[in-house]
């Protein structure tokens, strides 16, 4: 599995790191991004770089689904792998009752895998539709099933959706791969004459080969149905985690937007408080001027008041003479 590349302004990253990057980038910002690494690689004097960034096609939204969960679930996508590489096995010695227990346990992880997929995707703006998801199943299933589609997921780089091979043994135990073939191929040999000619010690001895070859698929049968259950089990684990930190995500952003929002009722409280306050301060300085135009007024009909008493006063004294 490749390492997953981080984005930065410089252009010394290998071409497998930027090609990496590349696939995980969300299909409506792909094209342009391409360009923008083939354009530095170009710049940077690596011709050949640029024309396998150039060469990259564009993932479908499934596929870059698919690719985003490889990246950011590293440690999942390693034991999904490793499970694949088990159940091929199992599935070319098991019989049909024990490939169905195996297939429905498959069907929990695919399923899984694919819900966090699609929480991925949301995540990164980009909700998948019900046929992109059973897309992203059917290439989860193809990497259960198939070699060469494991090899291909594993990459992180798939532009298309994987189907998994016809004759991989479904839930009902019914195919036509070697599993399937070697169960037909058992009484074809138990019906040939040759078998009913041998000695009955050897057909003690063949019948004993055919017990501890039987106890031995069991055996693994069991270990890979083990496997499968602790790998189930871890994903519905890390899928409770991606809930419940989802729900918590859900949680903190309802409540900031009740804090904006009490924020913004009381910054518009005190919006009106300050207009009030200012249209007050209008009221009172508008009085004031008043007030201090009445107090002048006064003062000047006081003085004139005192002026016209004293004149009086002085008219009277100089009467007062004269009739003396």
């Amino acid at each position: 599995m490749r390492r997953k590349g981080g984005r930065d302004s410089g252009d010394e990253r290998d071409v497998e790191s930027l090609l990496d990057e590349l696939y995980a980038t969300a299909p409506p910002r792909f094209v342009s991004r391409r360009e923008e690494l083939a354009a530095r690689a170009r710049t940077g004097g690596r011709a050949e770089d640029a024309r396998r960034i150039r060469a990259a096609r564009r993932p479908t939204l499934a596929a870059w689904a698919a690719n985003l969960l490889l990246h950011e679930q590293p440690a999942e996508s390693r034991r999904f792998l490793d499970l694949g590489r088990e159940l091929r096995k199992a599935y070319r010695t098991l019989d049909a009752a024990e490939i169905k227990e195996l297939s429905k346990q498959r069907t929990s992880v695919v399923s899984a895998l694919t819900r966090q997929a699609a929480t991925l995707a949301r995540d990164a703006g980009h909700r998948l539709s019900d046929a992109a998801q059973q897309d992203v199943a059917s290439t989860l299933r193809a990497v259960l099933a198939d070699e060469d589609a494991a090899d291909q997921w594993a990459t992180g780089r798939l532009e298309s959706t994987l189907t998994p091979p016809s004759d991989f043994p479904s839930a009902s135990g019914a195919g036509s791969g070697p599993a399937s073939k070697a169960r037909t191929a058992a009484p074809v040999a138990k019906r040939a004459p040759r078998e009913s000619a041998e000695p009955k010690g050897r057909k003690d001895e063949l019948a004993e080969r055919r017990r501890q070859k039987q106890e031995r698929r069991a055996r693994e049968a069991r270990e890979a149905a083990e496997a499968a259950d602790r790998q189930l089990g871890e994903l519905r684990s890390a899928q409770d985690d991606a809930d419940a930190s989802l729900r918590q995500a859900h949680d903190r952003h309802d409540q900031a937007r009740r804090q904006v929002s009490d924020a913004e009722t009381e910054l518009e409280r005190a919006r009106e408080e300050l207009r009030s306050a200012q249209r007050e301060l209008k009221d009172t300085e508008r009085e004031q001027r008043e007030a201090e135009k009445r107090s002048r007024a006064a003062a000047t009909a006081t003085a004139e008041a005192e002026r016209a008493a004293q004149e009086a006063g002085e008219e009277s004294e100089r009467l007062r003479k004269e009739l003396d």
